[in-house]
């Protein structure tokens, strides 16, 4: 079993700022997406077709395992999240609950169950290295990380990590099912 180091989440930390979402959503405009973990900006270029391809079919398989965690498992593709330490786009994220209207219109700040995260050809640190040990200094509880290249289905939670070959069955702890 590999242990992942976490470091603690600073609650009092606000990443988003009008001039940071200004410049968010012009890089966006210029085909960049941009992350913040713990305060340091990382970049990669917007997904391609291949990439999203591998996202719908596995929200396809994302299901709810039992109806006894009272979990919706919501999907969110994409979207800004902020989190205490930082602001990511995880290629899927996945809530319990609708996020309420309010927040709907900007970054959530309301932290997933589940993140799944597509690894990109040349972002492999990104995804692998840097993302799981964010997330779950966040409070994420289930970090997933599906490389294409290799069919290898990195699995994430505080208390360990597992690596198996696609195709597998995964069950998340807030109460859903997905088939990576």
């Amino acid at each position: 079993m590999d242990r992942i180091a976490v470091p603690p989440a600073d609650p009092q930390r606000k990443t988003v700022d009008t001039k940071n979402m200004q410049t968010l959503l012009q890089a966006n405009e210029l085909g960049i997406r941009l992350e913040i973990v713990n305060g340091l900006p990382i970049w990669e270029a917007q997904p391609i077709y291949r990439h999203q391809k591998h996202i719908e079919r596995i929200c396809r398989g994302i299901e709810k395992n039992s109806n006894d965690h009272g979990c919706d498992c919501i999907q969110a593709r994409d979207v800004y999240i902020e989190f205490p330490n930082g602001l990511k786009r995880p290629d899927i994220a996945i809530f319990c609950r609708e996020p309420a209207e309010e927040e709907q219109d900007r970054p959530l700040t309301m932290i997933p169950e589940a993140v799944i995260e597509v690894v990109s050809k040349g972002y492999e640190a990104k995804d692998l290295e840097i993302g799981p040990p964010f997330y779950l200094s966040q409070g994420v509880k289930d970090v997933v990380v599906f490389d294409p290249s290799t069919l290898l289905v990195l699995h994430v939670r505080k208390d360990r990590a597992t690596r198996r070959i696609s195709v597998v069955d995964i069950a998340l702890e807030c109460g859903c099912r997905v088939t990576i």
